[in-house]
């Protein structure tokens, strides 16, 4: 298998290290979308991170979808979501809070760094930063109520769009604002999994 992206992507990492924790193995092509567009559309033409390429040659995208492969794959290895009930249900909705919070910083990222300063719309910003926000605040209340156990998808969702966002927008959500969350992935960074695959 091939995993193709760079580890600056949540969604990338957070495949990464889904995929050491279930002990598969996988090449790790680290492709830019932007720098590697043509290279990267020869393998995917829609040009998606994360892709996965099976090991017979099929293209995969979306970074839940995987994991949902994998974990198809990685029979015996350790359980990455709760069995099915309240604490899967938990899990299921901190994970869509995580990736609704990816969705957001990657939105107001990409309108800092691709449009010219004139041409950024405030109003829509704004949007999308009360929206990233929101997400937080309902992540920072589950975490302090019921504080994701292990290296599950749920806890790996949760740090690895604490750390992006805070890499990249560290004016737009002070870590102060939301301590159970940042001391949680604080811990979640010192994992030897999230060593291994770090975000630059």
């Amino acid at each position: 298998m091939q995993l193709i992206g760079m580890l600056d992507s949540p969604y990338v990492r957070r495949v990464a290290i889904c995929l050491k924790v279930l002990g598969l193995e996988c090449e790790h092509r680290s492709l830019s979308v932007f720098s590697d567009f043509d290279m990267f559309r020869k393998i995917n033409p829609a040009v998606k991170v994360p892709t996965l390429v099976t090991d017979d040659g099929q293209v995969l995208m979306d970074s839940t979808l995987i994991i949902g492969y994998l974990e198809e794959l990685a029979v015996g290895a350790p359980r990455i979501r709760p069995a099915p009930g309240p604490a899967r249900l938990r899990a299921l909705c901190q994970t869509a809070l995580a990736l609704a919070a990816c969705e957001k910083a990657v939105q107001i990222v990409y309108e800092r760094r691709l449009r010219p300063p004139e041409k950024q719309h405030q109003p829509w910003l704004d949007r999308v930063q009360l929206q990233l926000h929101g997400a937080w605040q309902e992540l920072e209340a589950s975490v302090r109520h019921d504080t994701p156990v292990g290296l599950g998808v749920a806890g790996i969702s949760i740090a690895v769009a604490w750390s992006f966002t805070q890499s990249m927008l560290p004016d737009v959500l002070p870590a102060g604002e939301y301590p159970a969350v940042a001391g949680f992935a604080a811990l979640a960074e010192q994992q030897a999994v999230f060593v291994a695959t770090p975000m630059a």
